[in-house]
């Protein structure tokens, strides 16, 4: 199997919250209707679509997890350096993300933390 292209479909409750968060954090939009705001990750263009859960739940064929009270995936972000983790913590802090885990050494020259956008979704933030 070999697929062309892949990306993230992820469930909000909130779409212009969404929006204003992720734009907030300087990523580029890829767009939006009134179902679905998207943006691009990282220097390859990653994308993730943010559905309304209630447009995203029946395309899934059954229930959609709460990001709030359990974990469904992790996506890391690469940062170049620890001055950049710590000034990407206080950005998405003021944009409104909760900080999970507060910047830290992990093993070999390994420096990050987690956070949680508004509906919950998890990312890791990590220089190495």
């Amino acid at each position: 199997m070999q697929s062309k292209k892949i990306w993230a479909n992820f469930p909000v409750s909130d779409l212009q919250r969404t929006t204003r968060f992720y734009k907030q954090l300087g990523f580029k939009s890829n767009g939006s209707s009134d179902q679905l705001t998207s943006f691009f990750f990282g220097d390859n263009d990653f994308i993730i679509h943010f559905f309304l859960k209630e447009i995203l739940e029946p395309a899934m064929k059954g229930p959609v997890v709460d990001a709030k009270t359990g974990n469904e995936i992790i996506f890391t972000l690469s940062a170049g350096t620890r001055a950049e983790v710590d000034a990407w913590e206080k950005e998405i802090r003021e944009a409104g993300g909760t900080i999970v885990s507060q910047p830290e050494v992990f093993g070999d020259n390994y420096y990050g933390f987690v956070f949680a956008d508004p509906d919950g979704h998890r990312y890791n933030v990590f220089q190495m």
